[in-house]
């Protein structure tokens, strides 16, 4: 019973076997027992042991196996006076470092940056990415950041670092001259730049960060919502060509629907001649006349002016000359007068060139009752 008594107050094997992901220091458990004079420690790869004795850190270990004897621990040698020939157990806190890679790690901008883009002036910018972290300096760390800590994790100084890299990438920013356009072909750039500027604040923790990325620089929406109109104004390229696209696919789909073609292609047609005449507007705002074309075959001695009306776009070639526009209540008048028939040349904007009246669909509905022409003897 004595035996296993004293066997319980001296530690004899020193280990740390981590299975977290984001443990940084673990305490090993020393309270109310002496460390054997020749105990061992194991110190595994991507490890570090730190002792500290009576509030004094003494010696660092790093990966291997040791006996804690003499030749092994000179800063606690003295501290101890083993030099003196004592060779008793001892008690000091030890402490094992994670000195892997801790990766993933969040960053962002909780509040917009103030820059001067050279094209649109002062903007609001946002941005977030990633980066990853390891302990370099283990006797540095546990100075600056960890203390008397007993378990310490990522989270706990990922804040810290999110502070130190927001503010280092507003000054770069601010600073950069590079044009908001372009800095996402430049992410990588500013992202070393970044990681430069603040691997001297890390290095007083005993950190550095071997990976550092811009994943998104961003605008505010508003902002955002503009340049997308701009980009469409940019690919709409040529108006005036575009209207004319615009305006006979209009046509195209007005006859390809069932029954009242000839209202759904004068609607079509309105529509198009509209955005055509939209993009064709003069230096102060007035849309140009689309004047007919001329008559080929017939002498123009002047223009006859119809009455006009809320659906006046018909140009008719009356007595050779041609006249308008005209609705289709004046067309009616004018059948009625024996002036307008089945082979009256007619001309509506959007057209091209004159036509009999009986080929346009839009006008074959004024002559059912009419009888077709006589025949030719």
């Amino acid at each position: 019973m004595v035996l296993d008594f004293l066997t319980g107050e001296f530690i004899d094997v020193i280990e740390w076997v981590d299975d977290t992901r984001d443990t940084m220091v673990w305490r090993y458990e020393t309270r109310g027992r002496a460390i054997k004079y020749g105990a061992k420690l194991t110190v595994r790869e991507g490890q570090a042991a730190v002792f500290v004795h009576e509030g004094q850190l003494a010696d660092v270990f790093g990966p291997g196996l040791y006996m804690l004897e003499t030749n092994n621990m000179p800063i606690l040698t003295r501290l101890q006076h083993w030099d003196h020939g004592f060779r008793s157990p001892f008690k000091s806190e030890i402490y094992f470092v994670n000195t892997t890679r801790f990766n993933d790690l969040k960053w962002g901008t909780r509040n917009p940056i103030i820059a001067r883009d050279p094209e649109f002036g002062p903007v609001r910018l946002r941005a977030f990415g990633t980066y990853s972290m390891r302990v370099t300096d283990p006797a540095a760390f546990m100075r600056e950041i960890v203390g008397t800590d007993g378990e310490f994790t990522a989270d706990e100084i990922a804040y810290q670092l999110r502070n130190v890299i927001v503010q280092e990438f507003s000054r770069l920013i601010a600073s950069s001259g590079i044009p908001v356009l372009d800095m996402a072909a430049n992410t990588q750039q500013l992202g070393q730049m970044v990681a430069k500027a603040i691997q001297p604040t890390v290095a007083q923790y005993g950190l550095t960060l071997p990976e550092f990325y811009i994943e998104n620089i961003s605008l505010p929406d508003e902002v955002e919502k503009m340049l997308d109109k701009r980009t469409s104004i940019g690919i709409v390229g040529d108006l005036n060509r575009f209207g004319q696209y615009a305006q006979s696919e209009a046509m195209l789909n007005a006859s390809g629907r069932d029954g009242g073609m000839g209202a759904g292609l004068g609607a079509g047609m309105g529509a198009a001649l509209g955005m055509g005449m939209a993009a064709q507007r003069g230096p102060w705002g007035q849309v140009p006349a689309q004047q007919p074309p001329q008559l080929s075959s017939q002498p123009q001695p002047g223009m006859i002016a119809g009455p006009g009306g809320g659906d006046a776009i018909w140009h008719v070639a009356l007595d050779g000359a041609a006249s308008g526009p005209f609705g289709k209540a004046d067309l009616g008048r004018l059948m009625n007068e024996g002036r307008f028939t089945r082979d009256t040349l007619v001309w509506p904007p959007g057209q091209d060139g004159w036509k009999e009246a009986d080929e346009v669909p839009a006008l074959a509905q004024l002559f059912p009752m009419l009888p077709p022409p006589l025949p030719q003897r």
